[in-house]
């Protein structure tokens, strides 16, 4: 099992934009739905990666807690489904249901939405204050699948803390460890 971190985007960074299809609701998800929220958090997961099945306990408490707060979260499998069939839409499904997901968790069939986040790892975290501007970017917490350490998300929930309450997020941020997002072949980012 091979370890990537994340690729730490420049604080300050615009979200990029993007336009993918929700395999929840099957409706079309775009940037601009989340206008008007105190902050989004965009996460790069997928159902098969032990790393993301390590914090799914972890990850449904964090959704639950922000669902109904000004918090808007996404989720978004990147992989390639030709080698990971299971991290489709019927995948992304059945991985929704299981954690209580009531928000969009989309397929990036062409993996561009990936490549413009600069995403390297699933899980992969991008937090966003209210002007669309990434503020976070890194683990979840300190949490491995080789470690006891315990899965309760305190790196991330510090950084959406401080988004909801009108305070800086601290710039001293680790970065986020898991499988490497499964590329096409050919679609790499150089």
């Amino acid at each position: 099992m091979g370890l990537t971190e994340s690729t730490m985007l420049g604080l300050g960074t615009p979200a990029p934009e993007f336009e993918l299809p929700d395999a929840l609701s099957g409706h079309t998800i775009t940037l601009s739905e989340f206008a008007g929220k105190k902050g989004l958090l965009v996460m790069f997961l997928c159902p098969h990666c032990p790393f993301v099945k390590h914090i799914q306990p972890g990850l449904a408490e964090l959704a639950k807690d922000y669902a109904g707060s000004p918090l808007a979260l996404l989720a978004i499998s990147s992989n390639d489904v030709a080698q990971y069939p299971e991290d489709g839409p019927d995948g992304l499904r059945q991985m929704a249901a299981e954690l209580g997901f009531d928000f969009p968790y989309c397929f990036d069939e062409s993996q561009e939405t990936a490549k413009a986040y600069r995403a390297a790892c699933t899980p992969d975290f991008f937090l966003f204050d209210g002007g669309h501007r990434l503020v976070y970017r890194g683990q979840f917490d300190d949490s491995r699948p080789s470690n006891s350490a315990p899965v309760n998300g305190s790196d991330l929930r510090a950084a959406i803390e401080a988004v909801l309450a009108d305070r800086p997020v601290d710039a001293e941020q680790k970065p986020s460890i898991g499988c490497n997002i499964k590329w096409k072949p050919g679609n790499e980012p150089a």
